[in-house]
This record gives structure tokens, sequence and C-alpha cells, in this order.
């Protein structure tokens, strides 16, 4: 077998977000001239990028399998069917029983309206902690507490999609996507699997969240602004995120088995590193320099493309800067400023819209008018993803175009 055998093709891409539904909607977003879509007065002050409209049971058949999942999983279990549906393997029993899947995964949401009733009994005059017991008994439903677990996404993805092959979960936020391509990068390349289901979900409309991200003192409180306007270069106590409901899944198959069953790719991935630090200064920038020379043998000559994931927060997006300056030509398009950050799904999201411009040889204009961004001349052959978590992990993904080519 032959080492072209084994690159990793990408052969489905699912995404749901504000932007819509399906590649289409999304490359059309991105390449178009709307803007983001924003609500601004539901979480005020904090903006969030709200879930596009959608019909759950469209991908969801089952009235008692989408009862039971939280929004999250629905968007995750949506979107998965999204992108095997893109590839071509929605229904193909024999296939889909044997792939393989990897789920980056937050915990689950919390009941907030019994969270208040708990809080409204144990606190002020009327203070009754046994009340509060039986409000627990009563309310605190077995599905519930079991929804806190992350596999459960990947468990409603099998259960709904029939994808039976080994399954794997991540957490850790912005890791856990780079963890999942990265995990199913070397499989595919090593021989060890032929065909993967990846990718995440997020739901940035909890109240929960917001309050959790906020405590870190991580969000941006102020009327919208894309990821670059939101701060000044050394100024590290302004930027912030804003958070967005995003479902990105990918399905990645050796070149070999895609070739077999007839499937066109978008693009491959050629390289993908990761990394982790305490975040002290410099820390995140001499990762990124490390893994771009650890993959400098895969990369071409001339500007190279950028999807970076900043998140807008200050002190990640500061060290991210100065390494992207530090290469040749950076064109830079943080993705963020159109989807919001997504956490879990935010990387496989970046590889997703980086495949889609590889394979219509089209690269979008800026996404903001901060001046980091500039206008491209020509379009990229290859394009690196970055990951920059918010508060921990660093990495890099490089996609590039198949030879010979066989775009969809």
């Amino acid at each position: 077998m032959s080492s072209d055998d084994r690159q990793v093709w990408i052969t489905g891409i699912g995404l749901l977000s504000s932007l819509g539904e399906g590649v289409d909607a999304h490359w059309s977003a991105v390449t178009g001239k709307n803007g983001p879509v924003i609500d601004e007065d539901s979480y005020a002050p904090y903006p969030v990028h709200p879930l596009v409209e959608v019909d759950f049971a469209t991908q969801i058949k089952k009235r008692g399998d989408l009862r039971q999942m939280e929004p999250w999983q629905r968007i995750g279990t949506y979107t998965a069917g999204l992108a095997l549906e893109d590839a071509g393997l929605a229904g193909d029993l024999e296939r889909l029983d044997k792939m393989d899947m990897i789920v980056a995964a937050g915990s689950g949401e919390r009941d907030a309206d019994m969270d208040q009733k708990v809080l409204e009994s144990t606190t002020g005059e009327n203070a009754n902690k046994g009340h509060s017991n039986e409000i627990l008994k009563s309310e605190l439903r077995p599905t519930l507490f079991l929804a806190q677990l992350s596999n459960l996404l990947a468990g409603n993805i099998s259960i709904v999609h029939k994808v039976t092959g080994s399954s794997r979960t991540y957490m850790s936020e912005e890791l856990a996507g780079l963890a999942a391509i990265e995990n199913a990068f070397n499989r595919i390349s090593s021989g060890q699997s032929d065909l993967m289901l990846i990718g995440g979900a997020n739901n940035a409309q909890r109240k929960d969240a917001l309050l959790i991200f906020e405590l870190g003192q991580n969000l941006w409180g102020e009327k919208f602004k894309p990821i670059w306007e939101r701060w000044q270069q050394g100024d590290d106590e302004h930027g912030g995120l804003v958070m967005g409901s995003v479902g990105a899944f990918l399905v990645l198959e050796s070149a070999q088995h895609a070739r077999e069953r007839g499937a066109k790719a978008y693009a491959k991935l050629t390289n993908i590193e990761s990394g982790r630090c305490a975040r002290a200064k410099g820390q995140a920038e001499k990762n990124l320099t490390e893994q771009f020379k650890a993959m400098s043998g895969n990369v071409g000559e001339g500007a190279i493309g950028i999807f970076s994931g900043a998140s807008g927060c200050t002190k990640a997006d500061t060290e991210e800067l100065n390494f992207l300056q530090g290469l040749s030509e950076p064109l830079i398009r943080s993705y963020g400023s159109l989807l919001g950050h997504s956490f879990e799904a935010h990387m496989p999201a970046g590889v997703a819209l980086a495949a889609l411009s590889i394979s219509k040889e089209e690269y979008p204009a800026p996404f903001d008018q901060a001046g980091r961004e500039v206008e491209a001349d020509g379009v990229p052959e290859q394009i690196l993803v970055t990951s920059v978590g918010h508060w921990r992990g660093e990495g890099l993904a490089l996609v590039s175009g198949v030879e010979p080519k066989e775009a969809k």
C-alpha cells in the first residue's frame, strides 16, 4: 500500500450555525457581504450568535430520541447526519457498521427552571430546605442526571444514524476538537482506521454557560464587533469572546477507501500538531512556532491562507497574532467573527471551512476592518487552521488540495 493511499481525505461536511444549514449556506455567508447574525437582546449585555431555525425531526426521526436530548446533543446529532448525507453514507449500513467516531463534547446543560426553584426554596424569609428536597425528588429526573455525561452525544449519533464502529469522546473545550481531529488523522494515516466521523457541538444560548465564562472574565459584554476590532495590541485587559451555537462534523477517510467507493474529496488533511502550556507570556507563541516548524516540510511556497480560530480573548489572541505575523504573507481570516466562538466545535468548523475554500478555489474577503486581515491576491493552495484556546491548548492543522484534483 502506497503512502498516497493513506492520505486523509475530507469527504463529508456537516455544518449548522447562525449562518444556516449545510455547506452551501455557510459558504454563501462566508463569501457574501451580509455579515454575522447576532442576538444582542436576549442575553444582554452579552451578544451571541443564535442557531438558525431548524427542524431537528428531519434528521432525528423518533420523537422519543429527540425528546430526551438536550439542545447541544440535538445540534450535534443533527449535524452528524448532515455530514453523513454529504459523504453519501447515510443509510449505508454496511459501511456505517465499520465507521469509527470521535466526538468533542462538553458536559450537559443545567435545568435553569429547577435551579431557580431550589434557590427560591433555600433563600429569603420563606426558606424551607425540606421543600428543596421535595423539588429534587420530583423534578431531578434520571435522564437529567445522565445528560451530564459527555459521551451521550456519541451514543445518540450511534442510535440515530447507526454509526456503530469504535467510539471515543474528548472533553476540554477547544483542545477537545483539536484532539478529535488529530487522533482521527493519526489513526487513518497509520492504517488503524479507514473511515471516521468526527466533530462537536456547542449551544451558546445558555444562561448557565454564559455565567460560567463570564465568571472567568472571558465574555465580550459590549455592542458586537468582529474579533480583531475588540482589542488593540498590548491591551491585555480588553477583548472577549462572543459565543456561537455551532455544530460541525467531518467525514474523514483514507484516500484508498474513498476511491474504492467512488467518493470525491473536498480536500485533504496534510498535517496536524497540538500541544498545551501554562500560558506564561510567550509560551503559546513558542508552541505554535514549534508546531509550524514540525510541519514545514509539507508547506508549499508563497502566501498561505490562515483560518484563525481566535476567540477574541486578548491574551491568547496576542500570542497567536505574534506567531502569524512571523509567517510569510499570512492571509488571516478569523472565522469566529462570523460563527461566534464554539469551543469544542470550533476547530472542526475551521477545518470544514478551509476544505470548502480549497475545493471551491475561492478565498473569502477580510471579515473585519482592523487591518490584520488583508485582501488576497489569488487563492492560496494551502490553508493553515489555528486553534488557540481562550484558556489552554494550542494547535495547527494544514489543509491542502487532493492530487490529482478530485474535489467535489
